[in-house]
């Protein structure tokens, strides 16, 4: 599998959420560039980038802050939120971005995906949030009456290969991610599944190890200090 370490911008600063929940928030840092660089140095060969104030109001504040992670590291970079249009696409694609995740578009405007995999041939993934199986957009304020798997399959006929699956309700908490939400998606999509939320000890990698996952995304444990990116990336990553 590959370790993909989170970095969630909210405000320019680095932030982890808890739940989702934009009332609880911890800073990690006011250089997600730096933090980026650090990640890479311990091993990471995937970056990924979460706009949290994007996912939330569909801006684009942050972008400043992608530019500069992209211009920090020299291994690819995958960056979600508020990402919605395929002017934000196009946006986003020339801060240097290297895989650029729809979210809330996914559910909300297909055509604009197709639109996106037809002018940036794979570059695009979709981010599917469940709550409860159901897909959740708009910076997880909402939620569809589709189920996240309805929505992958969806996303798969346009063209789209890679899914990063979140379940929103172990994110940010390290009680353990949904195994069984991830092997669901893995095995009835056929899909590249990068599984995200609630990795919170080398237990949690191993159990997604055989789910047929492609990555998973890790974020609060390594800010925590309860995973070290060097030793998972050497003995889970790819």
């Amino acid at each position: 599998m590959r370790i993909y370490p989170a970095i969630d911008i909210r405000g320019g600063n680095c932030v982890r959420l808890l739940n989702g929940d934009y009332g609880k928030e911890t800073v990690y840092g006011s250089s997600p560039a730096d933090m980026a660089a650090k990640w890479e140095k311990l091993g990471a060969d995937f970056i990924h980038v979460v706009d949290l104030d994007g996912a939330k109001t569909g801006g684009s504040e942050n972008r400043r802050a992608v530019a500069d992670i992209c211009r920090r590291v020299g291994v690819p970079v995958q960056q979600g939120g508020g990402i919605r249009t395929l002017a934000d696409v196009e946006a986003v694609a020339a801060l240097g971005v290297s895989r650029i995740i729809i979210g809330t578009a996914a559910v909300k405007d297909p055509a604009t995906v197709k639109a996106a995999v037809e002018k940036f041939p794979g570059r695009i993934a979709v981010g599917i949030d469940a709550k409860d199986g159901f897909a959740a957009t708009d910076g997880w304020t909402e939620v569809s009456q589709k189920t996240a798997v309805e929505v992958a399959l969806e996303m798969k006929s346009l063209g789209v290969d890679t899914v990063i699956y979140t379940d929103i309700a172990t994110d940010g908490t390290l009680a353990g991610p949904n195994v069984a939400a991830m092997e669901e998606m893995a095995r009835r999509t056929g899909m590249r599944v990068i599984a995200s939320g609630g990795v919170g000890r080398e237990a949690d990698l191993e159990a997604l190890s055989h789910t047929g996952v492609e990555g998973v995304i890790v974020g609060k444990a390594l800010y925590s200090g309860a995973l070290k990116l060097e030793e998972i990336v050497h003995k889970w990553g790819n």
